[in-house]
């Protein structure tokens, strides 16, 4: 595809999946666009994926990768859309072909939040002994159960709303969500306490939007460079180079802090085994323009502690 003029292209597609979360995602890099290149006309391509449709098994299980991307970026290789719009910490860091990652806006609060019964005030301290939480990542659950052995995990599927329903009426004790999706729902006061390292270090790209467009279509690819925050690209640059180094899949145990003092950037990674038992880490400081040689360099200090073994089934 050859680029195209902007009077004939007044409109971008974008193709999102469906969930409440995602169309407000969505909307805010409609936003964005509209403000970088007047006079273009944003619509919205709803698309349904397996994680979606699939309410009931758990994430680990479904072939990991993907599960909530493959069918979006399809709409963009068909050309039902122009641009798929990802939680960053969804997409895989392998590249698919024909689709570049061609722009990261600015990113929202990245940790992890506590949510109890009916906005109830309180920490993790204060669960009882055998708390029941729900949580179908492993990152979460390994890291939980090293801090809190005694804890009773389970898989908690659904929208945020159905969610925070399970927790109020009575399902679990306590539930683990993303501060960013809470507070861009308009619903941070369900936040009961934000779990931030060294307690529970976030996901890969967690709380960043990753815009992909095909690679061939300047014209996207323009826009979307417009839309991108250097610092939020460094980081994620950063983690998602750490995570493809380990061969881990986006739910496989592992959490990173990436954070920029100046123009020097740090990368800290953690690995733990499934249950919990054992935890390793590592960190790396170097300019940020060598963002993905500092992933490269932690995760290969993880390895060479025995990263591999711990992931388990979790590597590809």
């Amino acid at each position: 595809m050859t680029t195209t003029p902007t009077a004939a292209r007044p409109v971008i597609r974008i193709a999102s999946r469906a969930s409440q979360l995602a169309l407000w995602q969505a909307r805010h890099v409609t936003d964005l666009i509209q403000t970088a290149q007047p006079g273009v006309t944003v619509e919205i391509v709803e698309v349904s994926t397996t994680g979606d449709r699939d309410r009931f098994s758990a994430l680990s299980q479904m072939g990991g990768q993907g599960v909530f991307t493959r069918e979006v970026q399809a709409a963009v290789l068909d050309g039902r859309a122009d641009l798929a719009v990802h939680s960053l910490k969804d997409l895989p860091t392998v590249p698919t072909e024909g689709l570049s990652l061609a722009g990261v806006p600015e990113r929202a609060a990245r940790f992890d939040a506590l949510i109890l019964p009916n906005g109830k005030a309180g920490t993790l301290d204060d669960l009882p002994q055998g708390a029941r939480v729900g949580t179908g990542s492993l990152r979460r659950r390994a890291q939980l159960l090293n801090k809190r052995p005694d804890l009773n995990l389970s898989e908690v599927r659904g929208n945020v709303e159905t969610r925070l329903r399970k927790v109020d009426e009575g399902e679990y004790d306590a539930i683990i969500l993303a501060e960013a999706g809470l507070r861009r729902l308009g619903m941070a006061e369900r936040i009961s306490a934000v779990l931030s390292p060294p307690l529970l270090y976030p996901a890969v790209g967690q709380a960043a939007l990753g815009l992909e467009c095909r690679t061939d279509d300047e014209f996207t690819v323009s826009i979307l460079a417009r839309l991108t925050d250097l610092t939020a690209m460094s980081e994620v640059l950063a983690e998602r180079a750490c995570l493809r180094e380990l061969k881990a899949g986006c739910h496989a145990p592992v959490g990173v802090l990436a954070r920029i003092e100046g123009d020097r950037l740090t990368l800290e990674g953690v690995v733990l085994s499934k249950d919990g038992q054992e935890r390793i880490s590592a960190q790396a400081t170097a300019s940020a323009a060598q963002a993905e040689a500092i992933g490269i360099c932690v995760a290969r200090l993880l390895l060479a502690d025995g990263a591999e073994r711990l992931m388990g089934d979790t590597v590809r």
